[in-house]
């Protein structure tokens, strides 16, 4: 598979009810990979083609309405894949691996600058500083154990994690609408670590 040929990658788009579900799967797929939108109560059996899974934003507040999440708990802990959370998945994954959630001393609604501690995982080769699309109340106010923190803004700690032993990464800000700088990249290199994690299992 050449660096930037997605076309042999298979990414399901788990939908938590987000209004922009649909922007996360149309960036996936004109940058070339096979993408379907499913429920989040899709079963684990009509998953086992998935190369990467994206855990799409949405309303629900994690900390006290877990049930609306669906079957995620069951994809984090039996999909041995890529995981990219987005806005709630990002409070979701965090919530599941044992940190802390809930509503943040902040609300974010429009551009906020995001300060980049680490540019690794997907935030690689992008800026230190640059500008992202927030909507949220609720955050992750304390990341899970083995988990890292990649970037902040000023009114959120937790803006973007990673695992340190599994490929999964999540992000709190919106990379699929185009008010993001850099969200193209950050799609981009999410399917570049489906495709290492995939050439790694042959």
């Amino acid at each position: 598979m050449g660096e930037d040929d997605f076309s042999g990658l298979m990414i399901y788009v788990i939908d938590n009810g987000g209004q922009w579900t649909h922007r996360e799967y149309r960036v996936l797929r004109d940058l070339g990979a096979k993408v379907s939108i499913v429920p989040n109560d899709t079963p684990l059996s009509s998953l086992s083609d998935a190369d990467g899974l994206v855990l799409s934003g949405g309303s629900p507040s994690v900390g006290l309405e877990p049930e609306k999440m669906g079957l995620s708990s069951e994809y984090l802990d039996s999909i041995d894949r890529p995981f990219l959370g987005i806005c709630v998945g990002h409070h979701f994954i965090a919530h599941h691996f044992g940190g802390l959630t809930g509503k943040g001393a902040s609300s974010e609604f429009g551009k906020a600058e995001l300060e980049v501690s680490s540019t690794e995982g997907i935030l690689e080769g992008l800026p230190v500083r640059f500008r992202v699309w927030e909507s949220h109340n609720d955050e992750v106010r304390e990341t899970p154990p083995g988990f890292r923190v990649l970037a902040r803004t000023a009114d959120c700690p937790v803006e973007a994690m990673m695992s340190e032993s599994r490929p999964i990464y999540s992000l709190q800000f919106h990379p699929e609408v185009d008010e993001t700088e850099y969200g193209v990249e950050i799609f981009r290199n999410f399917l570049r670590k489906v495709a290492e994690w995939k050439s790694g299992r042959r």
